[in-house]
Parts: C-alpha cells; structure tokens; sequence
C-alpha cells in the first residue's frame, strides 16, 4: 500500500517528492487543508467584489501593474496570461521533471495563500495521479518572475490547452479531457498568476538533482576505492584522526566511508610494509575532493528542502485587506546552490579522470595501458580521450549562470537569476559524470584483475563481480563504447549502489548515514 502524503500540511523532502512521482507514495489534500484553501479563495473574491486594486487580480502584470481590470474581465485575464506567457521553446523536459513541477507546486498552493480555487488543485493532482504530464519546453525561464514561460505551458491543459504526454504518446490536451469526460477549467481571478508565478521549474531540476548527485557521489566513493585496490594505494590518508583535525563534514564522512570500504583488504594489507610513502593526490585526497562535492551536495538539499515547502507565488494574500506584492518568487537562493552543485559534480568528474589517466600509466606494477599485449592492441589508451573530453566539456559548463541578469518586462524585472539555467546545466554535467564513472569503473576493475590471487573486501569484490557479470576481462582490443555502455547501465539504473549496499548489510557494513540521505 502507497504511504500518503498531505499536501500543504506534511513536510515535503526532495525523496518524498521522487515517491508521489514514481506512485510510491500518494499525495492528498486532506480535510482542514482544503478548507483553508477555500478560504483563501474567498478572500481573494472578496478583493474582487471590494475593487480593492491587487496586483495581478485586477491590475495588469509586470510593467501593466498600474492599469485596472473590471471586475467582469478578471477570469478572462488569467486564462490571457497562460497563453500570452506560453512562449517556451525547445525539447520538452523530461515528464519527470514536469511531474515534479506539478507536485512542488500543488504543495505550494495548497499552504493556502495564493487564492486557488480547489477544484483547481484537485485538477492538478489528477494530472499527476493518472500520469497525464504537461509538455513544458525546456527554454525560455529566466527564474525571476517565478519561472514564467514553463509554468504557463505546464498548466496551459487547465483550459484545454496545449499538449501532454499520456502513456508514451504526445497528444493534444482536448482530445485526453474529453476521452475522460473532462471539461476545460475557468480560472477565477489570481488563478493565472498564481500557478505561473513560482520557482517549480528551478526546483523540480534541484529536486532530481539532489537524488542524481547523492547517487554519484556515492558511486565516486566505491569506484574510487576499486581504482586505490588497482593502484595498490594506502588506506592511512582515511584515518578518522586525521579528518578529525579538519572536520568537514562531507570530508569525515568520505574519509569513513572508505576507511570502511577498504578495511581488512588482502590487496591492501599485502603492501601496508611498502617503500611508497605517498600516493597521488586523486587516490589519497578523495575525502577532501570527494567530501567537497559532498558538502555542496548538503548545502544544495537543504536549500532544496526550504523551497519544498515555501510559497512562492505573488501576491501573497494573509486576507482581503492584507497582501503584499513582494518577490518570494525570484531564483536567487536556489540558483546559486545548484551553480555550486555543478562545479561539484565537475570536480567529481576531474579527479576520476586523473584516476582513469594513473592506471594507464604502467605504474605499481600494473602493465601499461592496462593490457599485457601493448602494441598489437592499444588496450584502454583510449576511453581516457573520452573522460578528458567530458570532463573539457564540464569545465564549459561551470559558468555560473546566476552570475548573469538581462533585465525583462520593460525594467519591472531589472534583475533575475536565471536559475532555470543553472538547474539545466546541472543536469548536463551529472549526465557526463555518469559516462566519466563507467569508464573509471572500466579501469579500476581491469586494474584489479592485475592483483589476483589477492581479494579485497566483500563490498568491492561483489561490486566487481558485478562488473564482470556484463563485462568481460580485457585481453584483446574491442570496440569498449560497448563496455562503457554497460557500466554506464549499471551506473544510472542504480544496481552498483544496490549490489554494494546489499552486501555491505549483509556483512553487517555501515556505509551510509541518514544526513547524506534524500529523505
């Protein structure tokens, strides 16, 4: 049975979000909480009724605040506003994300200060509900005004508008209602601009983002422990004492994960008496660079989780003589996070790469180039062209694009933060990590064939029999986009981080901890 989640009144967390939208958990409105949306609604017709002027109720929008609408042409404005902003181009987003999109913002709604009628609510939540997903174009937000352009798409199928994706198929929203029997929505005055004006966009991207990010960096850390076991690196650099004597967060729990990972290793007790007496950096400062990425990682969920349960649309309305026209809608505090999150993500990428480039050196006693027949075949020369290419490319993809503002709206809106962007971006460069990964986790599996008889722990050991299950061992060149494929596979539909958690609980292993948990 699906767990319930009460919009409005629950506390929503980026993994509570995923759960609505995969169908693991069910999203309701519950009793008090619709009434206090009714009661919102009659406050804002209260405004209506009064010809008190409101922003956005019956004033025009952004540089048309000061012009009045009449009170009979207060509906027809809102469902103007959802066509007139519709101006989205480009791909659609992912239906994840648009689903995301719906379920932030009926949350957001539902905290009864927006003045939505609830059977608008009730429409949304059928939308999500019955997977029936919007089609948002990925462009055209600069996460000021809320994310205007997005939003209007999303709930352009409120009024029979506009195009959704209903069981794999691009369909016309007319033809979906009508099949269930279905009308078009009125809007009611503050409608239009409630559902538009927000942060949902940026922040359906935050949330997947924090799962996707979670994810990669727990993957950093088992693929980093496979390629130290390769490079027959030391576990020393991942005493607690000596974090503890720099106690970042992120860093004590990297440097515990792969004190945890590594410990009572054949392969690395078999060389604790060597005349090594320090490794490269990418091997023995993963908990600095790696915990790094985490502590961004943390600051990106919290922020992520505050979003999750804020309002941000305008006007705010406390009642019908107290609204305030102010800018909880603009994407400053979420666009900076998610830049800091994407230079993190690259920095994932950058040092798996120096990792990727150690082990085809021929050093520690590895062959060169990780094949024993150098020469007739070229053995893994080459996938580390492809993590310096990605990681290049990441590199590009750093620019903060908050540092950026083109002001909009005739100057009404002089300055935005172009947030929609930063969380695109991010995305993009988790899509490269993942590839960077698969082909670090190539590299460190073949490195550590190299060790054999030698074993390592039971965590490292199952996560490279999984590789070897689709992956063979390499003695003669192939065409390795393959291999990277299937390791790319098993990187982004989570069996790595299932198999070792799986046999970390089995062998009584704490890897994890509830603070580095989207939850």
């Amino acid at each position: 049975m699906s767990k319930v989640f009460n919009y409005g009144t629950d506390h929503l967390t980026a993994g509570i979000c995923i759960d609505i939208a995969s169908g693991k958990t069910n999203g309701v409105i519950n009793g008090p909480t619709a009434e206090r949306v009714r009661t919102s609604w009659r406050e804002v017709e209260k405004i209506v009724h009064d010809h008190n002027p409101v922003y956005g109720i019956n004033t025009g929008f952004g540089p048309l605040c000061d012009t009045r609408i009449s009170e009979a042409d207060t509906s027809l404005l809102q469902s103007n506003l959802l066509k007139s902003h519709s101006v989205g181009v480009g791909k659609p987003i992912p239906t994840e994300i648009a689903k995301l999109m719906l379920i932030t913002k009926v949350h957001a709604l539902a905290q009864g200060y927006s003045g939505i009628a609830l059977e608008t609510l009730e429409r949304i939540i059928w939308h999500i509900d019955n997977d029936i997903i919007p089609v948002v174009p990925e462009k055209g937000s600069v996460g000021a005004s809320g994310d205007l352009a997005p939003l209007a798409h999303l709930f352009l199928p409120l009024i029979g508008s506009g195009e959704v994706f209903a069981s794999g198929n691009r369909l016309a929203t007319s033809g979906i209602l009508s099949a269930h029997g279905l009308k078009p929505l009125v809007l009611g005055p503050k409608e239009g601009l409630a559902l538009i004006n927000g942060t949902q966009f940026i922040l359906a991207f935050a949330v997947k983002a924090v799962q996707r990010l979670n994810d990669a960096l727990n993957a950093a850390d088992i693929i980093g422990a496979m390629s130290i076991e390769g490079l027959m690196g030391s576990a020393r650099p991942f005493d607690a004492r000596l974090h503890a004597l720099r106690p970042y967060k992120g860093n004590k729990f990297v440097a515990k994960r792969l004190h945890t990972l590594l410990k009572d290793s054949e392969i690395c007790n078999s060389h604790v008496n060597c005349d090594r007496v320090q490794d490269p950096y990418s091997l023995r400062c993963m908990p600095q660079v790696h915990g790094a990425s985490r502590n961004a990682w943390l600051h990106l969920k919290e922020m992520t989780e505050i979003e999750l349960n804020s309002v941000t649309d305008n006007p705010i309305i406390f009642n019908a003589e107290d609204t305030i026209s102010g800018g909880n809608f603009h994407g400053q505090p979420m666009a900076i996070p998610l830049d800091y999150a994407t230079i993190a993500s690259a920095e994932l990428g950058n040092i798996a790469d120096r990792r990727c480039y150690l082990m085809s050196e021929g050093r520690y006693g590895l062959p060169k180039l990780l094949t024993n027949n150098a020469g007739l075949h070229s053995g893994l020369m080459i996938p580390q062209y492809t993590t310096a290419a990605l990681v290049t490319e990441n590199k590009t993809l750093c620019f903060p694009a908050s540092a950026d503002s083109v002001p909009t709206s005739l100057g009404q809106e002089d300055h935005v933060s172009m947030g929609s962007i930063s969380g695109r971006k991010l995305h993009q460069v988790i899509d490269n990590l993942e590839y960077i990964q698969a082909i670090e986790l190539l590299y460190a599996s073949q490195a550590m064939d190299f060790r054999r008889p030698l074993k390592s722990t039971p965590v490292i050991e199952a996560c490279h029999q999984l590789v070897r299950s689709k992956v063979p061992f390499i003695d003669d060149d192939r065409i390795f986009a393959d291999d990277i494929n299937q390791l790319h596979q098993l990187i982004t539909n989570g069996d790595l981080l299932t198999t070792a958690n799986h046999t970390a609980t089995a062998n009584q292993i704490i890897l994890n901890d509830d603070d580095f948990g989207i939850y």
